[in-house]
Formats: C-alpha cells, structure tokens, sequence
C-alpha cells in the first residue's frame, strides 16, 4: 500500500495491538516517515494539529452573544411591547441605544481576541519528524498522522503516537492519569484488551519526555487524539484566576443590588398608579445604567491593550486573565541558570579525586558528553568544546540522565576494551562508587562548590563483554575524578533584583545545584544566605512546617521537581502570589502549580507549554518592567469599575427618591440608557490611560469589600448632589417634567464626566495627568451632551428643550461643586483605608484584603 492509498484522518482500531510493520502499512508511511509532498496533502486533508479552542465562536454569534444578559434581554422585549401599544418612538429610539452598545462592546473584544491570535503566533512548539528519512524541524500544527517523530528530553508528545523504538524512554503522563512518576516506555504490541496503563507503547498527547529518546510514528492527531475527545466531553476550562473570581463575585453584588432597585421602582410606580409599560420601562431602564455593561469589552481592550504594550518590551502573554495575577505577584521562584547568571556554562577543571588536574578525567567525560544522544544540554556542550571525544570509541548502550539516579552513563567501546563511563551529580555517583575515602572527597567536592562551581562526579567500570546497560549497573564503579563548571553571577542581576524588591517582590532561587554552589552566587546578586534549605530539609518537614519556613528563606538548593512543586505550594499557602520562572524539563509541574508561570523561548517545549507568560529574554529586568506593566492594566481596568458602579450607583438611588415625590418620571427610559451610552464612551479609553507611579509600586490585588464600599460612599456623595440638584430645578426654577428631565440629564451627564477625572487617580485631579483620548473624548461627549437640547428634532425626539442660560449656569456651579467635594471625601476615604490595622489576618484571603487596606492607594488609585 503505497503513503497516499490511506485517508490521513482515519485512525486504525486498537492500534496499540498491531505489528510495527502492519501499523505503518495501516497509516501509509514508513520508518523512514512520510515525503515532503505527502506530509503537505495530509495537512490538507487532517487539518491542523490542534485541539479546538474552547467556546469558539462565529462573529455572528458573537455579536449576538453581547445581547444576551437577562436584563437585556427584558428590555428589548418590554420595548417591543412597547412598541406594539403606543410608544413606537421609544421604543426605536431604545433598541437603537441598545443595539449601538452590543456594536460597540463586540467590536472591542474582537479586536482582543485578534491580539491573543497574533501574541500565541510569537510563541511556538515544534517537532522534530522525519521526512523521507531526514530529521526535520516542523510546527506542532504540522504534525499529520503516519509521521515518524524523533523525541528528546523535554520534548512534548505532539500527538498520539506508537513507539517504534527506545531507549530508556520516560514519560511523564501525570496531566493524563495523575501519576506523579514518570512511566518506562517501551516499542512492542500489546493485546488488543489491554488496559491503557498496559499499552507501553503508547504515547498520547498531552505527555511529554523526561528523559531517554525514542521514535514513534503518529496515530491521531488534534481532536481526534484521546486528549481532544476527552476536551470535547468535558470542555474544561483552565481554573479561573483571582481577578476571574473577583470579577465573578462583583457580578454577584451588582445583580443582587440591580434586582432589589428595579423592582422597588417598579413597586412603587405601580402604587403611584402610573402606566405598567412605562413603569417597567424605566425600572429596567434603570437596572441597565447601574450594570456596567461595557465591563466585559473593557476588560478585554485593557488585557490586550496591556499584553501589546508587554509584547513590544519582549514579554509575551499566553493567556490575558494571568496579567491580574502578574501585577499581583509578591513572591517569584527562579532558577539560577540564565537568570541571576550569564547562563553561559564553561569548563573551568577537569581534576582527579586529589584535585590534581586530569587529561584522563577530561578524556572520559568527552566520551560519556559526547556520544550520548540524549537532549542538548550546556554542560555536555561545554565539555565537547573542551575536548571532542577519541574517533576510535564509539558508543554501545546507554542510560539517559533521570531526576531519580541523578547520572548519565554510556557504555564505551574503545581499544582499551569496553567500559561504562557515568558523570552526574557528585553524592549520587561517589554513592555508586566502592574503595573511596569519602570524607576527602566530599571536602574536595565543597572546596569547589564554594567557590561558585557547579561540581559533577566522574566514574567508570569495566565491563567487557556487555551489550546493555541496565541501571543496577551502574555500582561498584571505580571514582574518577570531578568536573568543575563555571557560570557567573550576571551583570546587573543585583540591580535587577533591588528593583523587584522595591516594587514588593521577593525573589528566591530554586536550584538544584549543590548548596554551597547557591550560596555563592546567591550572595553575590545580593540574596540572603544566611539560611540554605536544602531538598533534604525539606524532606524532614511537613507540609505545615514547611510553610513556616519558606517565608524567610531565599535559597532552595539540591532540590528536585517534588520539591519544587512543594515549595510552590508552601508559599502559596502562606498567602503570596507565586509566579515561577523556569525553562527546563523539571519546570513543568511547578510552572503549572504557580500562580504565574513563567518561561523563556529558548525554554524545553513542555516549559513553554505550561507557561503563561514567556520572555523571549532571560532577563530579571524585562520581567521587572513587564510586572509594572501588568499592575498598569489591572489599574486601568479597575477605574472602569470603581468610577462606573458609583456613578450609576448614586443615579439609581437619585431615581428612587425622585419617584417617591415627582408626579412623573424623573428621565424618560430613552434619556437613561442615552446617559448610560455616552457615558461609556470615555471609558471605554480607560484601557490606555496613564497610571500613577503610586500605583505601580506595590501588588495589587482584587478586593470586592473594597469595591462595595467605594461604590457606596461616592454614589451617596452622587445622590445628595443629585437632590441638590432637583431641588434648585423645582424650587428656583419651577421645571415641568420636560425641563426637569433635560436639566438633568445634562447636569448627571457632566458630573459623572467630571467625577471620572477625579476618581481616576488617588491623587489631586489636577496632580495626575490623564490621557490623551480619556480627556478628548470626555470633552466631545461633554460638549455634545450640553448641545442635544439645542438641536431641533433631535431635541423633540429624546423628549428634551432647550435650557435658559441660568440653568446651565447653576449645573455648572453644582458639578464644580460635586467635584471639589469628591476631591475632598476622596482624600478621606483613602486616609481611613490606609489606617493600619492591630492584627493582620493569617489566611490567603484575609491577608489578601490586609494589604488592600494597608496599600489602598494601589487599589483605590485606580479610581
């Protein structure tokens, strides 16, 4: 059967019982893999490699999505009732406002959902195939079935795939099954009713490689792999950030306050005995201008407005909702490698078990680094650069490096016979070793590592005759000699660190290279050694004790991905936001755990994946701009909030009393859903508006008392201007319901216009420079607001007249009025919310509401 005789997308039945052989027959393709040509008409045929992304939508439906709320919805048929009774200008006039902010919103989340489009193209997983037999570097996406792929260490399982060879293959499927070790994987079939923990030769997307290599050809890819029927079942969704959450609770509150408002309007309407229609009209009216309805858009412009400015400083978000979560990071977990050093890893020594320097010692290691054909990785490099091995050995077997033997050994063929050469981490090789004075060195090996040296051991064993290597193999092997690296502190990774600590961050460095090697560098980029935890410390506590302890401990040392993954969690536990920075195989659980996870481009793939947020430089003061970056969106999204509930909070308590004591409606359904549009229109430039350095300084965090209280205060403050207001309307002027209602709508317009320029900032308006489009735009909505009255026809249709002069006087002197007391309860609401506390609260969430209070100005600066 030739490549082309089988459809690409058909997947055989129980594939993981075939011969290797008749397998490949099935899928069309070869051990040598597919040809170019073929490969590129299965991508035609397969599609992409990929899962469906979730709630994916049509821009139809998504336009249709923006009219979906309840409250909405009830409006426009209430209006449409409306309009087949009597009140067809009303009617039209409020399905047009409406259907002009769904136009609106849409359009702003469409634009973000293209910026996420064009951010995730920044940052790609590949997959090393074969294509007739040459080894070929191909996007994840272009992975079609029948393909025979190469697997390294760190590589991700690009689809589902069957093995057709190995060599101590570990694979890591805990995302799958919830293992916490890797699983051996071996070629071979299995039974047809094999359990799937029994089919060793199967390889399913979502697993990635831990150590060994392999070639397996691939079954399914994209929705047709396990992974993407089990997404299609479940449709999960990734867990919801803090900000998510806050966001979901706020929702909660304002539905609770909408519900009660509007039917205590609609009550008390229908007790006045005025119409049913125009009653529920203005009571849905109102329930619509206090919901932010344009939250969601903004939301999504400030996010990707924030992940655009990020991405031209080099760091690229993989998912927007985490940007909350960066800004709010206090605690970042790092590596040392690359991050807080040149990440450039030379020989410095190659000595012997005296210390003396060794041509055999270096001769050894250049066969064990460089006939080894696991993964790429900086010291064997730096060895092969030192010296290339003998052209006349040659590799018979070997065992890759793991996290649990902590060596790599390679069985060598040379003139001298066959020998079994192991370098890995000292105390795991010389444990390996017999006939060593142990105590020299091990002093040996702590010479070197406090002086910055990352140490390895060196060991041999003769073994003649032998075609394998198992790992019991490795002992009673004869001490060689050790292997000293080199890798600087980085320049500027002190400076780098200072910043992050005066923007609230600490850092601490997880390693797993030998303590002393830590400390030395740790001390020289300015971190606290005074305390090393190691990964047998931690070992000896629980999870409580260990709580206690990461709080004050900077340097985590000798510690593998378990250990990782329990100091993660620790801190977490003791309420920080954690984010981890990390590029290596043993990264992914942790970048997973974190609230933030963090890697770099040049990081392994299954780092990559699992990250959120990927810099395309290793560098500690990209990360630090890149934080700022995020606090600066999360405060502008939380103006919108703060400014909006407390306007329209204020409105709807006005229109409550006024209902109680005017004979007519205080503002036309119409007119309220008009003020409601225009005075979206600003904020919806919020998203680009400038942010106080204040603002920049600290963490900051979503606090939903916080955001309660604001809207109170300053919709009370909203409230008793608003009377003031009706109250020089009625008793100075003498305003009829036409008068009254266009006064009003002016004069609530333009307060909540200028109330904005001054809760946008903690500071004095006048102290805080706003931007460019929040300030034209407040303008040209202010100067068309005050003109809607003077416009014939247009006037008569939102039910409006024009205003004497001496009105538009007085609503001019109330809004300087309202501003200078808003300027006023502003410095005192902040004074009280920054009033320190006696005790702080020792859970997350507590603690998380302390630091609002204790910093409020972070919070509430975005106002």
């Amino acid at each position: 059967m030739g490549e082309g005789d089988r459809p690409a997308a058909a997947v055989p039945e129980a594939w993981w019982a075939l011969p290797d052989d008749d397998l490949l027959t099935s899928l069309g393709s070869t051990d040598a893999g597919l040809a170019a040509d073929e490969a590129a008409r299965r991508l035609e045929s397969a599609g992409p490699n990929r899962l469906a992304p979730p709630h994916r939508v049509s821009w139809p439906l998504a336009l249709a999505m923006q009219f979906t709320e309840p409250i909405t919805l009830i409006l426009v048929v209430a209006s449409l009732i409306s309009l087949v009774l009597h009140d067809v200008t009303d009617a039209v006039i409020i399905l047009t406002i409406v259907g002009l902010s769904g136009v609106l919103g849409f359009w702003q989340e469409h634009r973000a959902s293209l910026t996420v489009a064009r951010l995730l193209a920044l940052v790609q997983v590949h997959a090393d195939v074969l294509r007739g037999g040459a080894e070929v570097e191909v996007a994840l996406e272009q992975v079609v079935p029948g393909d025979v792929v190469v697997l390294h260490a760190g590589d991700v399982v690009p689809a589902d795939c069957r093995l057709l060879s190995a060599d101590a293959l570990q694979v890591d499927e805990s995302a799958l099954t919830g293992e916490t070790f890797p699983r051996h994987k071996r070629p071979g079939a299995t039974s047809a009713d094999a359990s799937p923990a029994d089919r060793h030769a199967v390889l399913l997307l979502g697993s990635h490689v831990v150590s060994g290599r392999g070639l397996a050809v691939v079954v399914a890819t994209g929705a047709r792999t396990e992974l993407g029927r089990l997404s299609e079942r479940l449709e999960q969704q990734p867990p919801a950030t803090g900000f998510q959450r806050g966001i979901r609770q706020f929702g909660l509150l304002l539905a609770r306050v909408t519900a009660g408002l509007a039917l205590v309007i609609l009550l008390l309407n229908l007790v006045l005995e005025r119409p049913f229609v125009d009653s529920l009209l203005f009571s849905l009216s109102l329930a619509v201008g206090l919901t932010p309805q344009m939250l969601p858009a903004i939301i999504a412009v400030s996010l990707s407005a924030g992940a655009r400015r990020m991405a031209r400083d080099r760091v690229v978000v993989r998912r927007l909702d985490t940007i909350e979560d960066f800004g709010a990071m206090d605690v970042l977990c790092t590596d040392k490698t690359g991050t807080l050093t040149v990440g450039t890893t030379r020989l410095h020594a190659a000595v012997d078990a005296d210390g003396a320097p060794s041509d055999l010692v270096l001769a050894l290691a250049s066969l064990n680094a460089g006939l080894q054909t696991g993964f790429v990785n900086p010291v064997d490099a730096a060895i092969v650069e030192r010296r290339r091995p003998d052209p006349d050995h040659r590799a018979v077997a070997e065992l890759p490096y793991d996290f649990e033997r902590k060596r790599l050994g390679v069985l060598v063929d040379g003139p001298t016979g066959r020998q079994l050469v192991c370098k890995g981490a000292y105390a795991s090789v010389a444990d390996a070793c017999a006939g060593v004075d142990r105590a020299a060195l091990d002093a040996r090996f702590a010479a070197l590592s406090s002086q910055g040296y990352r140490v390895l051991g060196l060991a041999r064993r003769p073994m003649p005759g032998a075609e394998d290597l198992r790992a019991d193999d490795e002992r009673e092997m004869e001490f060689v000699g050790f292997l000293a690296f080199a890798d600087p502190a980085k320049p500027g990774a002190a400076d780098a660190l200072s910043e992050l600590r005066e923007a609230g961050i600490s850092v601490r460095m997880i390693t797993g290279d030998n303590h002393l090697a830590a400390a030395h560098i740790a001390s020289q980029v300015g971190m606290d050694t005074a305390t090393v935890l190691t990964g047998d410390d931690i070992d000896a506590l629980d999870d409580a004790q260990l709580v206690g302890r990461v709080r004050d401990v900077e340097v985590f040392a000798e510690v593998d991905p378990l250990h990782k993954e329990r100091i993660i969690k620790a801190l977490r536990d003791s309420g920080s936001v954690v984010g981890y920075l990390g590029d290596g195989i043993n990264d992914a659980a942790a970048l997973h755990l974190a609230d933030v996870g963090i890697s770099v481009d040049t990081a392994v793939d299954v780092a990559k994946s699992a990250a959120s947020i990927v810099l395309l430089d290793k560098d500690l003061a990209v990360l630090g701009h890149g934080v700022r970056l995020g606090r600066q969106t999360f405060a502008n999204t939380l103006k919108y909030v703060f400014t909006t509930v407390s306007a329209n909070f204020g409105n709807v308590a006005s229109m409550v009393i006024a209902s109680a004591f005017l004979p007519f409606l205080p503002l036309l359904p119409r007119q309220i859903l008009l003020l409601n549009f225009l005075s979206d229109i600003p904020s919806t430039t919020l998203a680009v508006d400038r942010v106080d350095p204040e603002q920049l300084a600290r963490p900051q965090h979503w606090d939903l008392r916080f955001v309660r209280d604001f809207m109170v205060v300053f919709g009370l403050l909203s409230t008793l201007f608003d009377l003031l207001t009706f109250a020089v309307l009625l008793q100075v002027f003498d305003a009829g319901s036409t008068l009254f209602r266009s006064a009003w709508f002016v004069g609530s317009t333009l307060t909540e216009l200028a109330v904005l320029m001054v809760l946008r900032t903690r500071r004095a308006a006048f102290r805080s420079r706003p931007g460019r489009a929040l300030l034209l735009s407040s303008l040209a909505v202010g100067l068309l607001t005050v003109a809607l009255p003077f416009v014939p026809g247009v006037s008569e249709v939102l039910g409006l007249e024009s205003l004497p002069m001496a009105v538009v006087g007085a609503l001019l002197l109330i809004t300087l009025g309202y501003v200078v007391a808003a300027e006023q309860l502003k410095r005192h609401f902040y004074r009280a919310a920054n009033r320190p506390r006696p005790v702080t609260p020792r859970g997350r969430h507590q603690r998380l509401l302390h630091v609002v209070r204790e910093h409020g100005g972070t919070r509430a600066g975005g106002r």
